[in-house]
């Protein structure tokens, strides 16, 4: 486990960046969704398809990288330090925001790269029994070709659900009293597939997302479905702020496309919009603030007609 730790003081309201575990990716069947877990831990079954590259997690966390300390903080708080410096290098990533912090899940071969990327603002720190340490930079200091920079233009279709969004937690120790309603949520409660979510679509959709990351639990649902849980089971925030949904992509978007997210991030960085954001082997998600979801729309619209 390491941390990436700005060097420039300017920089000093951002996270360090902490290197995670190796994770593999199984994909279940047709629209069950898309997991992220050990390699190890993967059973051989006919029903799940492994991707053939192993994936590391970069968090950014605050506390000086204690994950009990973190806060979220979205993804426009790391899109042009972090997010768009990767696309311009073709690295391929994954985002997961969680109510506690936010993922950036890039291939392990692409690790040196990644480090190469980031070096100039960040140095690698490693945690050892506890202690950090400064960290070896893989034996790789040159030979990387300096990117041309070019414009990111929205090229997949955007779509905006009526539903409205909750992203919530809840203590460990209650999960045992949920654990049904969540396995009815997450596969038997929904009926139906999906439509596509191309052109103007904006029906309610059947969104759920559950992570549990170092004994720390994620949920994202809509609102209806919070309804469902007992009261003070959820964690919510004071103001019980809600959150809409942009949805990217009408095809499966994969795992090699490189920009997409950087796409997305940019423009809500530069309006200064908060945003959650959520990648699977279908479509890529986007929670903003519910007051900005005409805006958002707006500004992204807008960057989808230079393509």
């Amino acid at each position: 486990m390491g941390y990436l730790r700005p060097k420039n003081r300017r920089n000093s309201g951002f996270r360090p960046l902490r290197l995670n575990h190796k994770l593999a990716v199984a994909l279940p069947g047709a629209e069950c969704g898309l997991h992220f877990c050990p390699p190890a831990e993967l059973p051989e079954s006919e029903h799940i398809s492994v991707a053939e590259a192993t994936w590391l997690a970069l968090n950014v966390v605050s506390g000086g990288g204690n994950a009990s300390n973190s806060q979220p903080i979205g993804v426009t708080k790391i899109a042009k330090s972090v997010i768009a410096p990767l696309a311009d290098h073709n690295i391929s990533v994954f985002m997961l925001s969680t109510y506690q912090t936010d993922f950036i899940l890039v291939r392990e071969r692409d690790l040196p790269m990644v480090m190469h990327t980031l070096s100039s603002e960040f140095t690698l720190l490693r945690v050892v029994n506890g202690e950090t340490v400064a960290a070896h930079h893989l034996g790789v200091t040159n030979g990387f070709v300096k990117p041309k920079l070019a414009p990111r233009p929205i090229i997949h279709p955007l779509s905006s659900p009526s539903n409205m969004f909750c992203v919530t937690s809840l203590d460990p120790d209650t999960l045992p009293s949920v654990a049904t309603l969540l396995m009815d949520v997450m596969f038997y409660s929904g009926g139906s597939k999906e439509s596509g979510a191309g052109g103007e679509d904006t029906s309610h959709i059947r969104f759920f997302s559950f992570s549990l990351i170092e004994g720390y639990i994620s949920l994202v649902m809509d609102e209806q479905t919070t309804q469902r849980f007992p009261n003070n089971v959820l964690f919510t925030s004071a103001s019980g702020e809600l959150w809409k949904m942009v949805r990217i992509g009408g095809q499966p978007l994969g795992f090699d496309e490189c920009g997409i997210v950087a796409q997305i991030s940019e423009p809500l960085a530069t309006a200064d919009i908060p945003a959650y954001y959520i990648s699977t082997f279908k479509f890529d998600h986007a929670l903003v603030p519910e007051e900005n979801i005409q805006s958002v729309i707006g500004a992204l619209r807008s960057e989808s007609n230079l393509a």
